[in-house]
């Protein structure tokens, strides 16, 4: 047989040896074929924060005054809420220097110069011991040294009239003495700092167009 007629008929039972392993190994398509069924794809993780909301806290303008959740932070609340523009800090600040105006235009004698920063019957006792003084021929000679101490002690609001009220404690310091007619010392000494309490309570209608506080009552 020729030769080449042998090699190529071993090369086709080669090549049918490999086919009918393949068979074994891989099987074959039989009848209908499923159509691909596409799988859904995983969710793409995303980046998500919950982020959780915080109230706000407590108004430092009113707890650095007066404990968080007393009567008079409430007070002070509801004054805030009546006039956002109210602030705890400034009042005191205008109420140091209506302090010392007030408390100088006394010991001087001109009540008169404030006035309008007083109610009818503070103005009214000071003008009483005012001419008690002078009646008795006495003068008094003072200097404002300056203000050891200021502290609010406490705040009321009426909802109603939106009438606000705050009590402020002051510790003062000057100098102080007093003359009679012939300008004798009678009492004090011009060269010895005293210190002077006041428990002063000043009022306004919160939202009023008029910003100025009256001071409505006085104590130590």
């Amino acid at each position: 047989m020729n030769p080449s007629i042998i090699q190529l008929l071993v090369l086709i039972g080669v090549a049918v040896f490999l086919i009918l392993k393949l068979r074994s190994v891989l099987g074959t398509r039989e009848g209908f074929e499923k159509p691909r069924v596409d799988l859904p794809k995983p969710a793409e993780r995303t980046t998500h924060r919950d982020f959780e909301v915080i109230e706000g806290g407590a108004d430092a303008d009113i707890t650095d005054h007066v404990p968080d959740g007393s009567d008079a932070a409430k007070a002070l609340a509801a004054m805030k809420l009546t006039e956002p523009g109210f602030n705890v800090d400034q009042f005191l600040t205008g109420a140091r220097g209506a302090y010392e105006m007030i408390l100088m235009a006394f010991e001087n004698g001109d009540i008169g110069s404030v006035q309008g920063f007083l109610s009818e019957d503070v103005y009214e006792s000071f003008l009483y011991a005012i001419a008690d003084r002078e009646d008795k021929g006495l003068k008094i000679d003072a200097t404002f040294v300056g203000l050891r101490e200021i502290e609010l002690v406490n705040a009321t609001f009426a909802r109603d009239t939106n009438e606000a009220e705050l009590t402020v404690k002051f510790v003062g310091e000057l100098t102080s003495v007093v003359r009679n007619t012939a300008g004798e010392v009678v009492e004090g000494d011009a060269n010895q700092i005293k210190r002077q309490r006041d428990v002063w309570t000043f009022a306004r209608e919160m939202g009023a167009n008029d910003p100025n506080w009256q001071l409505v009552a006085t104590g130590e």
